[in-house]
């Protein structure tokens, strides 16, 4: 398994599943003191294992974020069968899973952390757990959602110069203030008709303002 690699929960084994939850659950309840021998013991691995599926450190930190990340499914894409419909429901499927994983526990207590040691390399993290969030987090979704854009734009269904840009449109409408206030404290929680209710409207507006 290399760190460089996107997962998906289609290569891992069962196992290699298990270890990845170990490491979040440490993340969230130890934050920078994460190490190979605590996630190791917690998973009841050893070592040599952690290295041999995860590189280093580092590798498993990517893999752990990248994990994490990967319950938010990507859009399958066919240009045969793609519509205005497979677009709408696309983007309210992406929209929904992303808002289950950012309001979730872990996203919380992991995006905490990454802030934490943003720009940093405190306390032995390895490579800037902010960083690692970032590109495994945002940037990763981006390239996971930019297929299904250009096919849209291909198809006379969405309008726009810069992929990065409609993303960043999407990113805004669906997030809005979710994500800042579940750091900042606020204990709200958004229930399950709350998140088709969002999707669905994030996704309405979304279309408005790129529409042909």
């Amino acid at each position: 398994m290399k760190a460089e690699l996107e997962i998906s929960e289609t290569a891992l084994t069962e196992r290699q599943k298990d270890v990845l939850d170990a490491a979040l659950a440490l993340l969230v309840e130890a934050g920078d003191k994460l190490t190979m021998t605590s996630v190791a013991r917690r998973a009841s691995c050893s070592k040599e294992s952690l290295y041999k599926w995860f590189g280093d450190r580092d590798g498993l930190l990517t893999a752990t974020v990248q994990w994490q990340a990967s319950k938010v499914r990507g859009v399958p894409v066919s240009r045969n069968a793609f519509d205005r419909d497979a677009l709408v429901a696309g983007l309210e499927r992406f929209a929904a899973d992303w808002l289950r994983v950012l309001s979730g526990k872990i996203s919380v207590a992991l995006n905490r952390v990454a802030v934490t040691h943003a720009g940093t390399d405190k306390h032995g993290l390895g490579r800037d757990l902010g960083g690692i969030v970032l590109e495994n987090g945002p940037f990763a979704m981006a390239r996971r959602l930019e297929p299904v854009l250009l096919l849209g734009r291909e198809a006379g269904l969405l309008k726009f110069e810069q992929t990065d840009e409609a993303f960043r449109t999407f990113f805004g409408l669906v997030v809005r203030d979710l994500q800042i206030r579940l750091l900042l404290g606020d204990r709200f929680e958004l229930g399950e008709a709350a998140i088709e209710r969002d999707a669905k409207r994030a996704t309405e507006q979304f279309l408005v303002l790129y529409k042909p």
